[in-house]
């Protein structure tokens, strides 16, 4: 049976909603589910699901936290943070993937130390996953690394392109590197030479992609900073709230304004099903030598159990195994 570790302590609502998510995987997903926070605030949350005992549910003790204000390295002073001993669980191969909604920063660096990254990847990537007028898309990196080098994104572009195949079904996926320009020499020193790197891979390269082209189905992986793609994904949030607040005033707005949006309610659970995150649950942090989920901060119960059965899919998808070999034929093809 594949098992997940769980940072229960992780995110805006944690352990309730983690916890929640979690139950409601295990109940309905073939896998064991281990919860890893302080003992009795597990147990506790726990304890709004009569039926817990019954299910394939472990708690697993780890008293320490890692507080969205910590640096990423207090992970490093803290061994017994929950992220840190479920990370240390999966490393140990005492589960198959991790997932966590606390602090992103903490996530890589525990990760990284705990089991390190595939052989010819650097860094770890985000890929989150955005919509489109067609199929979703992949956009990374979405927070991972502030700064980077070309080669990084070149490395990118390759994890994306496999992300894009094994869960978006992208047969040959299209991969656009987001830049100011469309034309090769646009963009700042790293957007040019990483343009070079990709334009000479052994990848299906479309050239640059400009801002209002991410959702639109051009590409179907995006590649860019960490810093870009936070920016991105954190405007693109607040933008779909505003866009709802919006029209939603407007049609509340008169007598037969309230009728069309009677009328109207379907299409806006429809337009928010395909914005919203929780769909998704989470973004997989591409490069790390084993699976890593990374959860929104206000990851709701849903997404955690959405990003809990993302993390069975990839362990049972063999998904690692053909990042590494994807990523063996590029380095090589690069030299």
């Amino acid at each position: 049976m594949i098992t997940i570790a769980v940072d229960a302590m992780g995110g805006d609502h944690a352990p309730a909603a983690i916890v929640d998510g979690a139950v409601a995987a295990a109940r309905h997903l073939d896998i064991q589910v281990s919860l890893v926070g302080a003992h009795a605030a597990v147990e506790q949350a726990l304890d709004a699901h009569p039926d817990w005992r019954s299910l394939p549910v472990t708690v697993v003790d780890a008293p320490d936290v890692i507080e969205m204000a910590d640096a990423p390295a207090a992970v490093r002073r803290k061994p017994r943070a929950s992220i840190r001993v479920a990370a240390g669980l999966v490393a140990r191969r005492e589960a198959d993937a991790l997932f966590s909604a606390g602090h992103t920063g903490a996530t890589v660096v525990a990760t990284h130390a705990a089991f390190g990254m595939i052989a010819g990847v650097d860094r770890p990537a985000l890929a989150t996953t955005i919509p489109t007028r067609g199929r979703p898309a992949v956009l990374l990196d979405a927070g991972a690394n502030v700064e980077c080098r070309p080669q990084h994104l070149l490395q990118f572009a390759i994890m994306g392109g496999v992300y894009a195949r094994v869960a978006l079904g992208a047969a040959s996926p299209r991969i656009g590197l987001l830049s100011i320009g469309e034309e090769a020499t646009k963009g700042n020193e790293l957007t040019r030479e990483a343009h070079r790197l990709l334009e000479a891979a052994p990848i299906n390269f479309i050239g640059n992609v400009e801002g209002h082209e991410i959702y639109s189905g051009a590409a179907d992986v995006i590649v860019c900073d960490g810093f870009t793609g936070n920016v991105v994904l954190k405007t693109s949030e607040g933008l779909v709230d505003a866009v709802e607040m919006l029209l939603g005033d407007e049609l509340r707005g008169t007598f037969s304004s309230q009728v069309d949006y009677l009328l109207s309610r379907r299409a806006f659970r429809r337009f928010r099903r395909r914005v919203d995150y929780s769909e998704y649950g989470g973004a997989p942090l591409l490069g790390a030598a084993r699976l890593a989920i990374v959860g929104h901060g206000r990851s709701s119960p849903k997404a955690v159990r959405n990003a809990i059965a993302m993390a069975y899919r990839f362990a049972t998808g063999d998904f690692i195994r053909r990042v590494e070999q994807e990523i063996a034929v590029a380095t090589v093809s690069h030299h």
